[in-house]
């Protein structure tokens, strides 16, 4: 008997607008018609998938270890809920649940998942509508790793990866739309998770950027036509800034500014560190890089007491 390819429509990765994406190829079953029945009982309001984020809802950060389900899904082309350009190269990534997705705060930070048959290294792509505390939804290369696949869904432990060894510096991806008039930037390559993005035009003082919920920082009325400087802060309080990032959208736009330096990895699945940059593709351009600061503890500043 073949295992099933479908699963319940709330154990899906959301897409931006809330509603689960069809086109997926989701290998897994989860038994979450009882939880709606239960909340309808007790009147109990769920959240929509992709709307608000849970009140008390933080990324996976520091040295704790979660246990979990993890079950698997094929993204194919798409970047998922953390509007990325497309999926890693080596296609090892993983999509949370509402709280530890944070209203995007995952993106692009890194866990190390240990399963049955080993461990693997995969990036927070996406969002998962059906998974609670403890569940996450693997990418089909990603579970093969630690898992047989006939098994569906497998007991993993899983935790933060902090300071990942990346290849080159923080990446600027201007969402389309954005102008002069409304900025809006989304950041890569950046390894632990985001506390705050700042930029600022010619002439004008750094302006606090607003975290969207599909991975995009805004600042409404603009920042002028560029280029900008755009400081970046992780959870862990380290802070790059990178300069001479132009108004060109849905491009990517490479700098030198890093907020770990790459170095290498005992990791089999982690990326390989090289010592120097990637040369840009035609659709990507370097920006050079002002500053950059150092740790300033292991542990997440101003994290939430859940």
């Amino acid at each position: 008997m073949t295992a099933p390819d479908a699963a319940p429509e709330n154990d899906t990765p959301v897409g931006t607008n809330g509603a689960p994406r069809r086109n997926r190829r989701v290998r897994h079953l989860l038994a979450g018609a009882g939880v709606t029945a239960l909340a309808a009982v007790l009147g109990i309001t769920l959240a929509v998938r992709g709307g608000a984020t849970p009140a008390c809802a933080a990324p996976p950060t520091g040295n704790t270890v979660h246990k979990a389900k993890a079950s698997f899904y094929d993204a194919g082309r798409s970047g998922g809920n953390c509007s990325f350009p497309g999926p890693p190269a080596d296609r090892l990534y993983v999509a949370l649940g509402s709280s530890a997705y944070s209203g995007s705060a995952a993106c692009g930070s890194y866990l190390d998942v240990t399963g049955p048959k080993g461990s693997v290294r995969v990036m927070v792509m996406d969002q998962c509508g059906g998974c609670g505390t403890g569940k996450i939804d693997l990418s089909d290369e990603a579970f093969a790793k630690i898992a047989d696949r006939a098994q569906g869904i497998a007991q993993v432990t899983y935790r933060a990866v902090v300071n990942p060894p990346l290849d080159g510096g923080l990446t600027f991806r201007m969402k389309g739309g954005a102008s002069r008039y409304w900025f809006a930037v989304q950041v890569g390559n950046h390894g632990n998770p985001l506390r705050s993005v700042e930029a600022k035009g010619p002439g004008g003082g750094f302006r606090k950027a607003a975290r969207q919920s599909d991975n995009y920082w805004t600042v409404e009325g603009g920042l002028g036509p560029g280029p900008y400087s755009i400081r970046v802060t992780d959870v862990y309080g380290r802070q790059a800034t990178a300069t001479a990032i132009r108004m060109v959208t849905k491009q990517v736009q490479r700098s030198t500014a890093a907020l770990a330096a790459p170095t290498p990895s005992s990791s089999p699945s982690a990326p390989p560190s090289p010592s120097i940059a990637p040369s840009p593709t035609p659709s990507e351009s370097v920006a050079p890089t002002a500053t950059v600061e150092a740790l300033a503890g292991a542990a997440p500043l101003n994290a939430p007491r859940c």
